[in-house]
This record gives structure tokens, C-alpha cells and sequence, in this order.
């Protein structure tokens, strides 16, 4: 039996060292050569993506707005902390009452992406999309 805990302990002693062995591999190889750095501010992929960031903030306002039989709605969350200040679970109705504090200001914040985006996607139509003019 003592043959085979000091087995297991050589064992564990390799595979602790091969993992910090290859970590400083890792570690190195990262530190030799600096990212480069971007040559500009991304507007043409920027402007490529906004159907699709608009469709995603759509999609989350639209959760956000549903009733109270909307998993992720404003509405069922709050009928949530109601629930469980009448039952007088003042804990459970704290916790909840952050989320909803949380996610009502999601929605603030959501929308004023959505501000934001609508004046990305008219700099994009009148700037070619934002392809550098050449």
C-alpha cells in the first residue's frame, strides 16, 4: 500500500510539473512578439454588422417589454419580487428587486444603443459605407 500512495504522488508530481511547464511555454511564447496595432477604426465592419446589431436590440427590448409571461420581461420579473414580498421572503425579495433594478436600466441603456446605431447606420450611408475613400 505504500508502493502504490507513493505512485500516486510521483504521478500528481509529473502532471503538476508538465502543466507548469507548458503554462511558462505559454507564457513566453505570448510575451516575444507585441499585437499589432490596428491601422484603423473599424467603421467597415462596423457598418456591415448594423442590420444585425439592430435585429439583436430588437430582439432584447422586445423580451424586455413582453408580459408577465415572457421569460426575461420586466412584467414577470416584478410580479416576481411582488410575489415574494407577500409570501415575506424579504431576502429572496431583495435579491430580485436588484435584478429588476438591473434590468430596467438595461432597457434605458438598449434604447439609447438604439439611438446611437441609427446614427452609425445614416454616417455609414453617407460615407460608402465606410470604405476609405481612396
Amino acid at each position: 500500500m505504500n508502493a502504490r500512495r507513493r505512485t500516486r504522488t510521483l504521478l500528481a508530481g509529473c502532471a503538476v510539473a508538465a502543466v507548469l511547464a507548458g503554462t511558462a511555454q505559454v507564457a513566453s511564447a505570448d510575451s516575444g512578439s507585441p499585437a499589432p496595432a490596428p491601422t484603423g477604426d473599424g467603421a467597415h465592419a462596423l457598418c456591415k454588422r448594423v442590420p444585425k446589431i439592430d435585429r439583436r436590440i430588437q430582439r432584447a427590448l422586445k423580451r424586455l417589454d413582453a408580459g408577465a409571461g415572457t421569460r426575461g420581461s420586466v412584467a414577470r420579473l416584478q410580479l416576481r419580487v411582488d410575489n415574494a414580498k407577500k409570501a415575506g421572503h424579504t431576502q429572496i425579495a431583495t435579491f430580485l428587486q436588484d435584478r429588476l433594478d438591473f434590468r430596467k436600466s438595461l432597457v434605458a441603456n438598449l434604447q439609447q444603443r438604439q439611438k446611437d446605431l441609427n446614427d452609425v447606420r445614416t454616417w455609414c450611408r453617407d460615407n460608402n459605407g465606410g470604405k476609405a475613400a481612396s
